[in-house]
């Protein structure tokens, strides 16, 4: 299987479209709120609608995930990367590799 990854570059969130225009809804519904949990602030964002019926879904991803494992050049190199035409440093394919 053939994975497309596409990342946005930091503080460029106005170019993801629905980011950019739910986000000052999303702003207004906790306004004045005490934002004291992950539930609570997962609970607004998904009490979130546009005056045109547009809602929100949000959900708390509460797995544990393993940090700090190490990956060597060795493994790295043995990944098959495909950079894209657009903006390669962000944008890329990872493919099967070629096991023979």
């Amino acid at each position: 299987m053939t994975i497309n990854v596409c990342h946005l570059p930091l503080g460029t969130s106005k170019w993801n479209k629905i980011e950019h225009k739910m986000f000052c809804y999303i702003s207004k519904n906790w306004r004045g709120k005490s934002l004291i949990t992950r539930e609570t602030v997962v609970n607004l964002i998904s009490n979130t609608k546009t005056k045109k019926g547009l809602k929100i879904q949000a959900k708390l991803d509460e797995n544990i995930y393993k940090t700090g494992k190490k990956i060597t050049d060795e493994e790295l190199k043995a990944v098959n990367l495909e950079k894209s035409e657009f903006h390669g440093e962000w944008n890329y394919k990872i493919k099967p590799r070629n096991l023979v």
